[in-house]
Order: C-alpha cells, then structure tokens, then sequence
C-alpha cells in the first residue's frame, strides 16, 4: 500500500517545524521593531508598558530628603512663653536641656557646598554655611574660592530677611574678604564676641591700630570708646572715592561654649546695640561673630528678636527662633546651657517691661 504524501508523518512533522519557525521570525522580527523604537527614543521603556495598568498603581509622590524633613520640623516648631510665664521661671532646667535635646542642629554637609579651595577658609571643618542662604561675595563670577565666605544671612524679628550676618571669626587668609562682606552688605555694625586668643586663637585682629589697607579698602580707625563691659570703635572704609562709617563693638567677657557670668551686662550690650541701629541711617545687616560663628552669635542675635517680641508682643517664643536661626545656620546656640542662659536674659528683659495682664 502507498501512502499519500498528506499522511506521511515525516511530512507533517517538517510542515509543524516549518510553521513554527515562521512564528518565531515574526515574534523576533515585532521585538526588534520594539527595540530600534527604543533607541531611536533613548531607550525609554514607557513606549512598550501597557497604559491600561496605569490606573491600578498608587500615584508617584516626591520624596523628602533628610534636609527637607528637618527643615519642615524647625519651621513648625514652637512654645510661646507669656511675660508672666518668663518671670515666674517655672521651666525646670531638666525641661530645658530636654527642649534644647530635641532641636535638630541642620549642620551643612561638605558635599552641599562643591566650592573649590573652600576648606581653606573654614575655620572649623564641621561648621559651614547653609547653603540656602550662605553670602557670596559678588566679586567674582563664578564659585571660586575668592567668592566664598563662611557667612550666613540671618532673619530677624518678625521674619525680616538678612536683618543678620552671622560669620566665622576672620583668619588670616579671610580679613581682606570679610571686609568685603561689610563693604557689599553696606553693614552699619560688627558686633564680636570672642577675644582674639583664649584656649588658642579665635579669631585675628582685623582691624587697624590707626590706618592699614586691607585688599582695596582703606580702613582708619576714627575713634574709641571703651567702657566697663565693651570697647566700640568708629572705622572709616574707603574704596576708591567712597567713604562709609562702620561702628565696631567688642564683647569679650563670654567664655567659649560658656556663658557671660551676667545675664545683666549682656542685656546692656544688646540693648546698646539697638540704641546704635536707630541711630543709624544705613539698613544693611548687622555682621556678628564669635569664633564658630554659632554659639555666642546665635545667643546675641535670639536675644535680641527675643526682646523685641517681649516689647511688641508681651509675649516670646525662644524655642521657635532657635529653630529659625538654624534654618539659617546651622547648630546657632550650641549648648544647652546656652539656651538656658538665653531664658534668663529674657526674663530680666521682660521684669524690666511695663506689667502685661495674660488673658
């Protein structure tokens, strides 16, 4: 008997591989067609999804960074203490140093700040300016070293922008640029708070005995006051055929993370301080330093909103301008002592103010 080729086994088994391979082209040929679509797109894989999957996901939300996470816990952050309440001083210190444990420092990191030779200029490695809000000096283009300074604008009362410069101590290599932060910040007042040496230096002598130049800047000393608990100074600048007067005052009484042994002389430097600025015409921010620029600085400057919330208000919240301060710069106030120190200053203010009945 003879089979036809129809049901020949052999036959078939060549027609079902043939089919197959035919499939298989096509399949491979739809794939490539996928993959030449893609790079001619820059390979984004979105053009093969199924679209109709889309519905079913949970949608794409932003993710916060450490930084905006602690930046959103200093901006919400707050304990408003009544005149009365400050007088009566029922915060324990325990409280305190708890309150003060709980605010983040929001220290700027290195690789924040890609700036090259900045680490020349920093006095101390760890501490460095936020750079949100960090002072460029406007000298130069482009971030060099020459445009970077360890300085941060600071707010003050009621949220006023750059009423502040807190800053490092000048070192050798940064008097001629601190000098031009005074001079472009159109700065009618420093206010130090460190001595040049204690444990070692903490900051250098910027300033003339009677006339030097610093950089392009002319400085000559024209006159001095020195009474009991701080030294001013009345400098004249000059650059070119400018002249401008800038009042220096030195507060040198406050050990390094430590505190003035009276909360009474401090509060007569910041209130000094407040007598000068009304007296000036110049609006530019107060430039304030100490060694690091944070301790001491961040003391003066919260004192001072501090006080004029008290005046305004009759009412203050010390945790909640700590915590702006270190929006603005990092770890301002270091210690809890410190913030402590800060309390009681506040209170003697407030014991000083006309009585205000709590509602």
């Amino acid at each position: 008997m003879v089979l036809s080729c129809s049901a020949c086994p052999k036959v078939d088994s060549f027609r079902l591989l043939r089919e197959r391979k035919r499939a298989g082209m096509e399949k491979c040929q739809e794939v490539k067609k996928h993959v030449r679509l893609q790079d001619r797109r820059g390979s984004n894989v979105s053009l093969v999804l199924d679209m109709s999957s889309l519905s079913n996901t949970e949608p794409i939300s932003s993710i916060s960074t450490p930084r905006d996470v602690t930046v959103k816990l200093l901006n919400t952050t707050s304990h408003v203490l009544t005149q009365r309440m400050l007088q009566q001083q029922n915060w324990s210190l325990e409280e305190l140093q708890e309150e003060f444990a709980k605010i983040p420092s929001n220290f700027a990191s290195a690789e924040e700040l890609d700036i090259p030779r900045r680490a020349a200029k920093d006095r101390y490695k760890s501490i460095l300016p936020n750079p949100q809000s960090r002072v460029c000096l406007k000298r130069a283009l482009s971030q060099e070293d020459e445009s970077y300074i360890n300085a941060n604008y600071i707010r003050g009362y009621a949220g006023q922008e750059k009423a502040y410069i807190a800053t490092q101590g000048p070192m050798l290599n940064t008097v001629n640029d601190f000098w031009t932060m005074v001079w472009q910040e159109g700065a009618p007042l420093i206010v130090m708070l460190t001595k040049l040496k204690e444990a070692k230096e903490k900051c250098v002598c910027y300033w003339p005995e009677t006339e030097a130049t610093y950089g392009p800047f002319t400085i000559r000393m024209q006159g001095i006051c020195e009474c009991e608990e701080y030294t001013i100074r009345d400098f004249g600048l000059q650059l070119n055929d400018e002249c401008r007067t800038v009042k220096h005052i030195v507060f040198s009484s406050w050990p390094d993370q430590k505190t003035p042994e009276s909360a009474k002389t401090f509060l007569h430097l910041v209130l000094e301080v407040e007598k000068i600025l009304q007296a000036t015409e110049s609006r530019g921010p107060v430039v304030v330093h100490c060694s690091a620029g944070i301790g001491r600085t961040g003391c003066f400057i919260a004192t001072q909103i501090g006080c004029q919330q008290l005046k305004n208000k009759g009412e203050v919240d010390i945790l909640g301008i700590v915590c702006q301060l270190r929006i603005d710069r990092g770890g301002m106030i270091q210690t809890s002592e410190q913030y402590q120190f800060l309390h009681h200053t506040l209170a003697m203010y407030a014991s000083q103010l006309p009585k205000i009945t709590d509602c």
